[in-house]
């Protein structure tokens, strides 16, 4: 498995470099990676299907416990076979798409990038490789919408989906920490080997928060659902890839994950059936109202989403079946369609709906393969979508609670699919051909295979579902966390479910009919209710914006003692109070009588601090701080530590003499105070309490035993293996070597930085061009 991800994660670096040398084909050789990936995880088919999950772990930060550990089970595997199945193809279609495109090797790029941070996800059984393959996909997903970086709505689209799906990424994090601690370790499978019941936990809230937080953002449920339709901006690649297949079932993979950890409770139940119906719901409503073929695919995926969600939530055993079904289902057709509105684009030039006519005679090929995928859509016989939506509807009749308002927002949301797929198919390939249809025209091979065969397999696998059964068995025994037989039927019998399907068919050829006032309708209820979620984000970042400058403008008005009052203060109270409230203000037991030298040179520091804070020349302060620092050096020297003495001693008399060099240079200090008595009496409390805090902790430490393991080991080891007796320096040159040639290194660029500003103050200006009788303004 990690050769699979790492073997994609190399093509994606060599994309550019194919790119360049061979144009026209180097997505055929990309496009070879995941699909020897496909062929992999086929061939663990037969094992999976068996009932033995493949698992692989390397160590990765072993003081912490983290691996790099892989699991294939059957919803890993149903993932996997999509991401790179699907993957394939549009690797292929991408190189039909943006065939020519100046950054089509850094499209490639980022496209193969997303792939291999989306397998390793759907992948990944230790905890904190799960958090880096999930934030992996974020970042990837945010290059690729922004991919048209000089359009200002793809820059803001792509900002938004990072901040929505990165801020559900930082829950995540906390969520799966605190599972952790609450599970006792660190990967899913052994939490779920233990067998705790994590329901009765006192962190089960907590982390049933956080994770629901994650999964939502990432999977667009309402009320973070309006970054989906707005990433519709990406190329349609990117459209047909992670907002169909891949990136936005994520949460929906979490959410399937976690239901044997977490399910099972009314919280969880209400939570995914609420949200989940209501976001497919407001999906397919708004899909009705779009104009564009984008924009209406990304308004059904959210209704997709939100059905996957709410069977999640549900949890019975038809609901778990009519989850694995519906996945696959809505991967394949919704892949097709997405290449496909790519395509009309492609050909005709546009992707509105209004200006689009009588397509089918310019694009025959493209027409029958959208007409495949949006009958499916539908929930139509024979295809896979009614078996799906079949599933779906004896989950909701199923059901251990009264949910009759889900069933009921589910079926309208059904009816708005083969609502959609009339606005889909219909209106753009039939009736008389449009002025863009006059000059559409297909395109090349790869920007039909991709749709040609998801779509076909919509259709082949409703007529032979049974193939199914094994594979969609393992996913939902993964998801129930228990043995779930599947065995899929097109037909079921006169059943309540098939009622249900009768009633959807004909609410969505009414919703079809009746668009017109149907979309006035709904416009006008979101003009009544003022509910924009994108417009709200908006205002959200503004507000944050306003707040960031008001709170900057209290604490960066540009004076440094108002600077250093701040960070003082802070740290006075958090490391006071810190202090305080556990009780380690310890005094050692010291006795002073035989300390006669460390007195006396303490006696010696307040002299100088005395001095420097009565000093009124620079020079004159310089002097009495390096009372102070002489009286370090001596401390070192007094108490065993000759050598750093002596290193304290040359530091500060360097120190002082380069800055009696430098502030000669400056003006004298202007006579009379420089602050307000109550400055200066602030001021002073605040140093005396820091410097009591700081006295505190170093006082509390000294209490505490001190450990002799690395003085031991340093001692021993310094003359044996690095040949050198003086252990200090034995440490800093061998021990720590590297760390030192950092600080070498850091001080080196300084003085280099320094040396440059000094030639550039120095430095003579040139003289200016004079003009001359070609250049002058009478020329």
């Amino acid at each position: 498995m990690l050769t699979a991800i790492g073997i994609i994660f190399l093509a994606a670096a060599l994309a550019p470099t194919l790119n360049r040398l061979f144009p026209s084909f180097a997505h055929w050789l990309l496009a070879l990676a995941p699909a020897g990936g496909f062929v992999w995880f086929a061939g663990q088919f037969a094992t999976v299907v068996g009932g033995q999950p493949v698992a692989e772990s390397w160590k990765w930060v072993p003081a912490l416990g983290v691996e790099l550990a892989f699991r294939l089970d059957g919803l890993s595997l149903l993932f996997a076979l999509l991401i790179t199945g699907i993957g394939t193809l549009i690797v292929l279609y991408s190189g039909g798409y943006l065939r020519g495109h100046r950054h089509e090797g850094r499209f490639l790029f980022f496209i193969m990038a997303f792939m291999g941070a989306m397998l390793g996800l759907v992948l990944a059984d230790d905890i904190i490789s799960l958090f880096v393959f999930w934030e992996l996909t974020s970042v990837t997903s945010f290059l690729l919408i922004g991919f048209n970086h000089a359009d200002a709505r793809s820059r803001r689209s792509a900002i938004q989906a990072l901040l929505v799906t990165g801020g559900g990424g930082m829950a995540l994090l906390a969520g799966l920490i605190l599972l952790g601690t609450a599970g006792g370790a660190g990967s899913l499978s052994e939490i779920a080997a233990k067998g705790m019941d994590l329901t009765t936990h006192g962190l089960y809230l907590p982390i049933l928060a956080l994770l629901l937080l994650a999964a939502f953002t990432k999977s667009a449920q309402v009320p973070f659902h309006f970054w989906l339709p707005n990433a519709m901006d990406a190329p349609t690649p990117v459209s047909a890839y992670l907002h169909s297949a891949t990136m936005v079932k994520a949460g929906i993979y979490l959410l399937a994950r976690l239901s044997p950890l977490l399910g099972g409770t009314d919280i969880w139940f209400w939570t995914l059936t609420g949200f989940g119906a209501l976001t497919a719901f407001w999906g397919g409503a708004m899909a009705l109202r779009a104009t564009d073929l984008k924009k209406i695919l990304a308004y059904t995926t959210l209704m997709a989403l939100g059905t996957l969600t709410m069977l999640v939530g549900l949890g019975t055993d038809y609901a778990i079946r009519g989850f694995a079904a519906f996945l696959l289902a809505h991967s394949l057709y919704k892949g097709a369609l997405f290449m496909g509105a790519g395509s009309v684009d492609h050909g005709s030039g546009t992707r509105q709906v209004g200006e689009l006519s009588g397509l089918f005679r310019a694009m025959p090929v493209t027409g029958v393969f959208i007409a495949l995928a949006a009958l499916s859509m539908s929930g139509l016989p024979p295809f896979l979508g009614f078996i799906g939506k079949e599933l779906i509807y004896e989950g909701l009749l199923t059901a251990d609670r009264p949910v009759w308002p889900v069933l009921v927002a589910s079926v309208l949301a059904n009816a708005t699919m083969l609502g959609a797929a009339g606005l889909v198919f219909v209106k753009p390939f039939l009736g008389t051909p449009s002025k863009a249809a006059a000059h559409a025209h297909e395109g090349g091979v790869t920007l039909w295979l991709g749709p040609a065969l998801l779509a076909s397999l919509g259709l082949l696998l409703g007529l032979y579902p049974a193939v199914l059964d094994g594979l969609l068995g393992q996913v939902a025994a993964s998801v129930r966390g228990a043995p779930l037989a599947v065995e899929l039927h097109l037909w079921h019998g006169l059943t309540p479910a098939l009622g249900l399907s009768a009633i959807t068919v004909a609410l969505g050829i009414g919703f079809y009919l009746a668009l017109r006032p149907l979309t006035a309708g709904l416009a006008g209820l979101q003009r009544a209710t003022r509910f924009d979620a994108d417009k709200g984000w908006d205002h959200i970042l503004n507000g944050l914006d306003a707040l960031a400058r008001a709170v900057t403008g209290q604490l960066q008005g540009g004076v440094m003692t108002r600077y250093m009052t701040i960070i003082f203060t802070a740290m006075l109270l958090l490391l006071g109070g810190t202090l305080w409230f556990r009780q380690a203000l310890v005094l050692p037991a010291t006795d002073l009588g035989g300390q006669w030298v460390g007195l006396l040179l303490g006696i010696m520091m307040l002299v100088g601090t005395a001095g420097a804070l009565r000093a009124r020349s620079r020079l004159g302060a310089i002097t009495a701080l390096s009372i102070n620092g002489l009286s370090v050096a001596m401390f070192f020297i007094a108490y065993g530590a000759p050598d750093v003495g002596i290193t304290q001693l040359m530091v500060e008399t360097l120190t002082a003499i380069i800055l009696v060099l430098v502030l000669a240079r400056l003006p004298a200090l202007p006579k009379g105070p420089d602050r307000k008595p109550q400055a200066a009496f602030l001021h002073g409390i605040l140093a005396l309490g820091l410097g009591g805090v700081v006295t505190a902790i170093l006082l509390a430490i000294i209490a505490l035993p001190l450990p002799m393991t690395l003085s031991q080991f340093f001692g021993d080891t310094s003359y044996l293996e690095a040949y050198g007796r003086n252990v200090v320096n034995v440490i800093l040159v061998d021990f720590r070597g590297f760390d030192t040639l950092g600080e070498i290194t850091v001080v080196a660029s300084a003085g280099l930085g320094v040396l440059a500003l000094l030639k550039a103050r120095y430095a003579k200006p040139k003289a200016k061009p004079q003009p001359g009788p070609q250049t002058g303004e009478a020329a």
